[in-house]
């Protein structure tokens, strides 16, 4: 599943983006909750759009989903969905290249 950065911080958004990166990790509700300590229950609600996220549950379940949080200046967005376009990529069976090299590196 691709990340790809908007503008549109809807709740909704967030909980479907967090959803499905927990089913493509193959997590239960269950064990999130345990692993990020934050209520099951709350979780699906989260899941379901039934609840107001807060930046401590936000913080918790990324961090147990592999998920980053940043803040990124909108005049930034676009150079940061390439970067994470071109490092999703996968070109003809190739390891995706890395985002960056050093002077010299190929």
């Amino acid at each position: 599943m691709g990340l790809r950065i908007k503008m549109n911080y809807s709740t909704q958004y967030i909980a479907q983006q967090l959803k499905g990166t927990r089913e493509n990790m193959g997590i239960s509700q269950r064990e999130l909750s345990t692993r990020a300590g934050v209520p099951q229950s709350h979780i699906s609600k989260i899941e379901s759009g039934n609840v107001d996220l807060r930046l401590s549950s936000l913080v918790a379940i990324s961090r147990v989903l592999e998920l980053e949080l940043a803040l990124i200046p909108r005049k930034y967005l676009s150079a940061v969905n390439s970067i994470v376009d071109g490092a999703n990529s996968d070109t003809a069976g190739q390891p995706p290249r890395p985002a960056y090299s050093l002077d010299g590196e190929e």
